[in-house]
């Protein structure tokens, strides 16, 4: 078994799967690729189940390939080049051993998912390869991809290369809308609380990572003053603490929290939130839970016709 050395991890590049789950109970979060559709594209592109891939924040990763092997690109969108020669986004690359793949900085979206034909082997942590630096746990030591680590990777070959076509590519500039479904706790917010939340555009503050997203505001909710005791968290949960600005939680967030919830963000709003930047634009829109059943079979919809577009390159 072979695969690639890092020459330069970039800005931060950790390793990432589907995610940890069933450690909640331990005090440990689910972590997993931030941008969840990306990450599924990449391993859609090399006909393969969920593997251990790259997420790379904001660019700057350099890696030399030791052997032959095909892999996938997905997510923001940054130059990449293969000995100086650029490569296209949203589709598979057949490397040759010896080569360098290198990566600039993203122009559009934080986040980009590179991933292997056979998959990147590294032994797993409760179930899985995620990294969460703040627990120290998954990926290599639990810690961020380093300079002259040496990641393993079982190649497979493929016959052809494939693509997603670039009208199904996602806008990572585009202003957002959150559809958030109310939770128990809906009702401790007023008519008028709710009319603010879903009426007013937000933009992403500077106070935004795996962790979870801090939204600003024209004018804060005002919150009234309510004691409630620490609780689960759920991806995608929107917390009001006193100063009145939402934050919605994402993949590394605590397991337990305290501040009122009016409800939880759908898992692909969330997943697209992930992608923007500070002071990039969104709104939240509140959807009715009789719903959400529509939303998953609209998501599977979109699943199947996604695959049907994938073409030969």
């Amino acid at each position: 078994m072979t695969g690639f050395v890092i020459e330069q991890p970039g800005i931060l590049t950790t390793l990432q799967d589907a995610g940890r789950f069933g450690a909640g109970r331990y005090g440990l979060t689910q972590g997993g690729a931030a941008d969840s559709f990306a990450y599924q594209v990449a391993d859609l592109l090399l006909q393969q189940q969920p593997s251990c891939q790259l997420e790379i924040t904001l660019g700057g990763l350099q890696l030399q390939v030791l052997q032959p092997m095909v892999i996938a690109v997905t997510g923001a969108e940054l130059p990449l080049w293969c000995n100086e020669k650029p490569l296209g986004w949203w589709r598979s690359h057949q490397l040759k051993a010896g080569q360098r793949l290198r990566f600039g900085m993203a122009r559009s979206g934080v986040r980009s998912y590179l991933a292997v034909a056979g998959g990147i082997h590294l032994p797993k942590v409760l179930g899985s390869h995620s990294t969460v630096l703040r627990e120290a746990i998954g990926g290599i030591d639990g810690k961020a991809i380093k300079a002259g680590q040496f990641l393993p990777v079982k190649a497979r070959q493929l016959p052809y290369c494939l693509a997603l076509p670039k009208t199904s590519w996602p806008d990572y500039a585009a202003p957002l809308t959150l559809r958030l479904v109310p939770g128990f706790q809906a009702e401790l917010f007023s008519a008028a609380q709710w009319q603010q939340l879903t009426e007013q555009s937000l933009t992403v503050s500077q106070a935004a990572d795996r962790m979870g997203y801090r939204l600003q505001a024209e004018r804060p909710l005002e919150m009234d003053a309510v004691s409630l005791w620490s609780e689960g968290t759920v991806y995608g949960a929107v917390q009001c603490p006193p100063d009145g600005y939402p934050i919605v939680l994402l993949n590394d967030r605590q397991t337990l929290g305290g501040y009122p919830k009016p409800g939880a963000v759908v898992a692909l709003d969330a997943a697209r939130l992930s992608q923007r930047r500070a002071g990039q634009v969104l709104q939240f829109s509140r959807l009715d839970p009789a719903k959400l059943a529509a939303v998953r079979q609209q998501l599977q919809h979109d699943w199947q016709q996604l695959r049907l577009e994938l073409y030969c390159c």
